[in-house]
């Protein structure tokens, strides 16, 4: 399938070299002592013009003395750090933001840094990796793989022999990594709608106190301007990211985002409209996990995927025929469509919502115990983990009775012995509006009874009682002056809800012996001010 081809953004990796020990290192001090302390070149890569710039920067690395534990000599008497600068040439880009910094230190095993207090912390080297050393690559808008090449070129025309960075070892590793589109910002709308993909991906796991999730939904820059859908981002684990893509390993953070400028600019600027991206969030990793250069081809894949379908479940067109489409050309995003992504495949984001819903309204439909009722109310009201003990010592339950109604409910709740929550948040959504519909049920059951009382003690007949019942029951206000016309007042409900309360109150009053001609000329009014005529429900029953 053709889609639109994304473009590269931040990225950040460790690109580790061993192949000749310490030479890399010794190479770079040699080369800024040789140019006195700087040194910048142009070069030409791949028919682009680029330029280079060498410097340095002090070091808390604890000098080894003559040798490092491994026998290298070490004839350096000031230990530095090294910079390589590299950015594509100002002719070609008027912006200034293609470029990235290659931050150079060396890596020996038993190397040892000082802190500003003067004590000494190991600095970690992998085990097996020996002498070489670490070039931290930060940069922006370059092909991912496009680094070392550069890297390479650089380091030749700054005098220090290209083989050093040949070949990234296996332990190389990358932080951070994002690929985007900018689309057209009047069609970027349902990307970060309420209802839409980011949104949506809130609710992508079956227990939402497991995991990672943040949701962000910021329409307000940093002056105060509002621009809707200006920063919103959902930033999921591996566990939460499977929920809508099976197949991929990677956390990301998925967003849509203008630039800080964007409400000045004018329409026709290509910073006036959004980016859609996803981003690598490798600090969501298990601790014995890291993406691998290795993994590179991978992780291009998984964060163009789930760009191309997010755009796709928000609608819009991710291979226009017309080239570009909702998606708008900037100094480093062309909008072109070919064969190179992956397809975008189809989110089915309301999935795990439509099962959790499901599994409530099962519950609510079957019945719950008064045990259940209580468990689920301290739940809603808690928030969070409660206890079983808890529950049942806030009703005055034994626990065990506590324990065998959550056990009756493994889908709606996640127990342990000694706790349980409810099992994601959609779940806690609905049933936070069971619980409220059930205790403003209570309520209205209370003042009919009252009403009914009432009636009673004025001596109205057990009938008329019934209809004074009924009205408490659906909310209805009823102003029943002898002298003018009656009416139904239904605070809150809109027409369309209220059709059969109506005909059953019209049952009520016939049987409490009351004129049926008063009724059906009495007027309906509704909570949303829409007024209409009782006889209009009757005739339609």
């Amino acid at each position: 399938m053709q889609t639109v081809r994304l473009a590269p953004h931040e990225f950040n990796a460790n690109l580790l070299f061993n192949d000749n020990g310490l030479a890399p290192f010794f190479g770079l001090d040699n080369a800024v002592k040789q140019a006195g302390g700087s040194r910048r070149e142009e070069f030409h890569a791949d028919g682009e013009q680029w330029v280079a710039r060498l410097s340095y920067q002090e070091s808390n690395i604890v000098h080894p003395g003559s040798q490092t534990p491994q026998g290298t000599d070490f004839r350096i008497e000031t230990i530095r750090e090294y910079r390589i600068k590299v950015m594509r040439h100002p002719s070609e880009d008027s912006v200034g933001e293609q470029d990235f910094t290659a931050h150079v230190a060396p890596r020996w095993p038993g190397m040892e840094g000082e802190k500003d207090d003067g004590t000494r912390v190991e600095i970690p080297v992998p085990d097996g990796f020996g002498e070489g050393v670490n070039v931290r690559v930060k940069g922006s808008n370059i092909a991912f793989d496009h680094y070392p090449k550069l890297l390479r070129r650089a380091a030749g025309v700054l005098g220090i022999a290209t083989r050093y960075f040949e070949d990234p070892h296996p332990y190389s590793n990358i932080q951070d990594a994002e690929r985007y589109a900018r689309v057209h910002t009047d069609a970027s709308g349902p990307v970060h709608a309420r209802d839409g993909p980011l949104a949506a991906m809130g609710h992508l796991l079956e227990s939402d106190r497991s995991g990672y999730r943040k949701v962000v939904q910021n329409d307000d820059d940093e002056r105060g301007r509002n621009l809707p859908g200006y920063y919103h981002t959902a930033t999921l684990d591996a566990s939460r990211v499977r929920e809508a893509f099976p197949d991929h390993a990677l956390p990301k953070e998925v967003k849509h985002y203008y630039a800080r400028e964007a409400a000045s600019m004018p329409d026709d600027h290509p910073l006036s409209h959004p980016k859609v991206g996803a981003s690598l969030q490798a600090s969501l990793l298990d601790d014995d996990e890291t993406v691998r250069w290795r993994d590179l081809d991978r992780l291009r894949r998984e964060l163009d995927q789930t760009v191309l379908s997010v755009l796709a479940d928000a609608g819009l067109d991710v291979a226009p025929s017309d080239g570009h489409g909702p998606f708008v050309a900037d100094a480093y995003f062309e909008p072109a469509v070919d064969e190179s992504g992956p397809d975008p495949i189809g989110l089915d984001l309301t999935r795990v919502e439509q099962s959790q819903e499901s599994v409530v309204v099962r519950h609510l439909a079957d019945g719950l115990s008064p045990v259940q009722w209580e468990a689920m109310e301290t739940l809603v009201t808690d928030g969070g983990q409660v206890a079983p003990a808890d529950i049942a010592d806030a009703h005055g339950r034994h626990v065990e009775s506590v324990r065998r109604a959550l056990r009756e409910m493994d889908d709606l709740v996640e127990r342990e012995y000694a706790s349980v929550s409810l099992r994601s948040e959609y779940v806690a959504e609905m049933v936070h509006a069971a619980v409220d519909e059930a205790r403003e049920g209570l309520e209205r059951a209370a003042e009919a009874t009252a009403k009914a009382m009432e009636a009673a003690e004025r001596g109205l007949d057990e009938t008329m009682s019934a209809f004074i019942a009924w009205a408490a029951r659906h909310g209805v206000d009823v102003d029943d002056a002898r002298d003018a016309r009656m009416t139904l007042r239904f605070n809150g409900t809109v027409a369309s809800d209220v059709g059969e309360s109506i005909r059953e109150g019209f049952r009520v009053w016939k049987d409490a012996g009351m004129p049926e001609q008063r009724y059906r000329e009495a007027q309906v009014r509704f909570g949303d001010g829409s007024i209409s005529d009782a006889w209009r429900f009757l005739n339609t029953g």
